[in-house]
């Protein structure tokens, strides 16, 4: 399926993480053994579009890069792992400061913040701090390997799991496996604020 305009305009917009995104994609591509083609059909997205990518001639949205990063057999943080890191073993996020990888719709969308970036030979866990303050949002489903753990921290959502519907106020959590279709349902009590942090099986991954 062609990404589509849209897609651009909800992308990353730092021109300096796409450029490093770009390369990355194109080196584990290329580690693989595997052609632009290849990687296109296995992601479901246009050789044009993967090119413009590695590139840096375009922005492109989470969920993209997720179904990259699968196609490549990694995880979401590897596209993002030696991206402006400090050296030493202990990572500091100020408040405000987690590097924003996918904006939705308008400024008053939907905005992911990657709050840490596993520098390990392989991924154990991605957290991010996620915030919905549209409600007229339409989000998408997800599906990725590993466990989920949601905690809500200000707002009510009504999250949907597979055929389950869970409402979510501020100290509740929910925990599901992430191969199963899940996302937003419902947009209960704005603005929405909470954590979610996908924990990875002990199995080593493809790098």
């Amino acid at each position: 399926m062609a990404e589509t305009t849209s897609n651009v305009a909800q992308g990353v917009t730092d021109h300096a993480l796409e450029r490093y995104i770009g390369n990355t994609i194109r080196e584990l591509r290329q580690k693989h053994g595997l052609t632009i083609a290849e990687v296109a059909e296995q992601s479901g997205i246009s050789r044009g579009m993967l090119s413009k990518i590695e590139n840096a001639q375009t922005a492109t949205s989470l969920e993209t890069l997720a179904k990259l990063a699968s196609a490549l057999g990694v995880s979401l943080a590897t596209l993002f792992r030696n991206y402006n890191i400090p050296a030493g073993s202990a990572q500091l996020v100020k408040q405000g400061e987690g590097m924003e990888v996918v904006r939705r719709g308008t400024k008053r969308g939907h905005t992911y913040h990657l709050l840490a970036y596993d520098q390990g030979p392989t991924k154990r866990f991605e957290p991010f701090l996620i915030t919905m303050d549209d409600a007229s949002e339409v989000f998408p489903t997800f599906e990725h390997p590993g466990t989920e753990f949601i905690y809500m921290l200000e707002g009510a959502i009504e999250y949907r799991h597979g055929q389950s519907t869970y409402l979510l106020e501020p100290g509740d959590s929910l925990t599901f496996r992430g191969d199963i279709p899940h996302g937003p349902e419902k947009l209960v009590v704005l603005p929405i604020r909470f954590l979610a942090i996908i924990y990875y099986s002990a199995l080593p991954m493809l790098e």
